[in-house]
């Protein structure tokens, strides 16, 4: 028997009974079996329906899956890529030593005619020199039907202020000096040495090359790879240059440094006289000698001066000088102003530079891996340049520096050498030194309160 009939049977028994109450529950009984036969229908269409709807979404997908795996389709993609695909091309290239502009814009296949008038109008402006791990921009246009490109612009920095672009005006180019403003911000920075001064210097956000011209200021007096304990204090007020963001885009000069190492406090001061600046001490003596204490920073004494089992030879003979291991390629100094009077191969001496400071004093550098640019015999160079590079030329163990002073003549001990002192201020430029010692030690006092 159908459901039909049997809910029709149902509801005709019930019918049969007379009662107000049984009315009320049958029509009760009829909504809700209304209710429960919709909710069976809806089950079943919704289960027919979904099973077709899924069908046809496979038989898509798989259609859809078939077209664009087709080569048809690959051809007519690869055909509106390659017409929506711009022939402009942007990229950065970090400058390398040894570098030039031409160079660079030869490894991009830029149109030699461009080369050529790009490179005289920079020597022309005297523009031409690039500096080695600084960015060059670059953009050019890919031409068609054929294997060169043609520059649009390019951009590269040659200070921490100027910068060059190059920007095509039709069929020529204009080369531009871009100017960047700075403003220049005094502080003062403080702080303990814990293990050595340049990992000291650096966690207070010093930046290296104030680090470097710090430690050469005081390489007259101290030893920075012996002199230096743990818990020594420095301070130093200097020049920052900074853009509109403050950024720190340069740096200027010290104008105060302090150290205390080992319970001895040496302040220094930088005074102006005429167009010669120095650093002189409270008592306005200047810090400067004849020659530095050391002229390498970072090394280890590993040989000192006198009677010595030769390392190579094997017998004992007197060391005429004394010998600083340190990595290949670390910065060797001029120890003291003069004129280079030897700057060649040396035999056990490998590579050597001679120095003569006066009549007086004369350096020797040996074992050099290379001279620094420039460095030649019958150049003069400052105290402090550098001069050259570690190595291990000729005789020798390992790379070091061979250093020796001769005073007269005569090779000497450079640890022991008593160096004469500096200029000491008299009279009027005493007078104006202590002045101006006394309008920094203000200005020191006003940026330590500030910060």
């Amino acid at each position: 028997m159908a459901i039909k009939d049997l809910f029709q049977n149902f509801l005709y028994k019930i019918k049969t009974r007379k009662t107000k109450k049984d009315i009320i529950v049958l029509d009760k009984l009829k909504y809700y079996a209304f209710y429960v036969f919709t909710l069976i229908l809806l089950f079943i269409f919704y289960t027919y329906f979904s099973d077709k709807i899924k069908s046809k979404y496979q038989f898509n997908k798989t259609a859809l899956e078939e077209v664009t795996s087709s080569n048809e389709f690959s051809n007519l993609k690869n055909y509106f890529t390659n017409k929506l695909k711009s022939p402009y091309l942007h990229q950065d290239y970090i400058i390398k030593n040894n570098d030039s502009v031409e160079a660079i814009l030869k490894k991009y296949l830029i149109k030699s005619d461009e080369i050529k008038e790009i490179v005289n109008k920079l020597k022309e402006k005297k523009l031409s020199n690039i500096y080695s791990g600084r960015e060059f921009s670059i953009v050019f246009k890919q031409e068609e039907n054929s294997e060169e490109n043609s520059l649009i612009n390019a951009f590269y920095p040659i200070s921490n202020t100027l910068s060059i672009e190059i920007k095509r005006n039709k069929d020529s180019f204009i080369i531009k000096e871009n100017i960047l403003q700075l403003y220049k911000k005094e502080v003062v920075v403080e702080s303990f040495i814990e293990n050595n001064l340049y990992a000291s210097a650096t966690n207070v956000n010093i930046e290296p090359n104030i680090i470097v011209e710090f430690a050469r200021i005081y390489g007259f007096e101290i030893d920075f790879q012996r002199d230096i304990r743990e818990g020594d204090r420095f301070e130093i007020l200097y020049e920052k240059f900074v853009d509109d963001n403050g950024v720190v885009r340069d740096t200027g000069k010290i104008i105060y440094a302090s150290m205390n190492v080992s319970g001895k406090e040496l302040n220094l001061y930088n005074f102006k006289i005429k167009n010669d600046s120095g650093f002189y001490d409270l008592e306005g003596k200047s810090i400067v000698k004849s020659l530095m204490k050391t002229p390498i920073n970072g090394a280890r004494l590993s040989s000192s001066f006198g009677n010595r089992k030769h390392p190579i030879l094997g017998y004992t003979k007197l060391h005429t000088g004394t010998d600083f291991a340190a990595p290949t390629g670390t910065p060797i100094m001029a120890s003291g102003s003069g004129t280079v009077t030897r700057a060649r191969w040396c035999g056990g001496g490998g590579n050597c530079i001679k120095i003569k400071h006066n009549s007086t004093y004369q350096t020797i550098y040996a074992h050099m891996k290379n001279f620094a640019k420039g460095v030649r015999e019958g150049k003069k160079v400052r105290q402090g340049q550098t001069i050259g590079y570690v190595g291990s030329t000729g005789m020798s163990t390992g790379p070091h520096l061979h250093y020796e002073v001769l005073v007269n003549g005569k090779k000497v001990n450079s640890q022991k050498l008593n160096l004469p002192s500096g200029k000491i201020l008299k009279g009027e430029e005493r007078k104006n030194f202590e002045i101006e010692r006394i309008k920094i030690d203000l200005k020191i006092d006003g940026l330590r309160t500030k910060n």
